[in-house]
């Protein structure tokens, strides 16, 4: 949402302040989550504040059970609510409105014009391709932002599901990196401008009608 507009309703959700407009992909809704919200999932997770006037459900609890990056992004937001534009949005299925799964930026990007993505699905929607949907619909967004060049994805090489879903990109594997809670991470890069000539799509609303397919996450 630019700033000084009027707070309205985007897809039956509520705008504020710091929300960005949501991604549409085939069949998902990617909806930001305002940084009140965010804190407000961090510290009160079972608030129905955090959902109060939205359209979509998280009858699965995504982030509530297994705050996750939750409490990384929480605490960013709240040093600096600039940053929240990188960072959590909801994956809401379309045609039940029903949240199954997350993802985020780390921040915004760094000195070399890098953003590093995150996401997770719950268990129960995994495999249907709705993590690479996911991907390229944040992608797609976030190589038309100001200052990004670089695209990382990072995984662990025993997550077999998630080196194949970036192998399916053919980013650049560039080296190794440690993870203090998950240990060392394999690193795969890819310019910004590659990826646009490759992968991105519309994602504003008017991508709504695409066809979806569904390639294995």
């Amino acid at each position: 949402m630019e700033q000084g507009t009027v707070a309205g309703y985007v897809g039956g959700v509520p705008t504020e302040s710091d929300t960005q407009p949501p991604i549409f992909t085939p069949r998902l809704v990617l909806h930001h989550v305002s940084a009140p919200r965010l804190i407000t999932l961090f510290e009160e997770p079972e608030s129905s504040a955090v959902y109060e006037g939205c359209t979509y459900v998280n009858p699965h609890r995504v982030l509530v059970d297994e705050p996750g990056l939750v409490r990384w992004r929480a605490t960013q937001a709240k040093g600096d609510v600039a940053l929240n534009k990188w960072f959590l949005r909801w994956m809401v299925e379309k045609h039940s409105d029903v949240i199954v799964g997350s993802t985020s930026f780390h921040g915004a990007p760094d000195a070399r014009g890098m953003v590093e993505i995150g996401l997770g699905v719950h268990p129960e929607f995994q495999g249907r391709g709705f993590a690479r949907e996911a991907l390229v619909g944040m992608w797609s967004w976030v190589s038309e932002q100001a200052d990004v060049r670089v695209l990382r994805y990072t995984v662990s090489a025993a997550n077999v599901a998630s080196m194949k879903l970036i192998a399916g990109f053919g980013f650049e594997h560039t080296g190794v990196q440690l993870d203090h809670e998950s240990g060392p991470e394999e690193i795969f890069e890819m310019s910004a401008r590659e990826f646009q000539k490759r992968f991105a799509t519309r994602w504003r609303a008017d991508s709504a009608s695409l066809v979806a397919d569904a390639p294995s996450d």
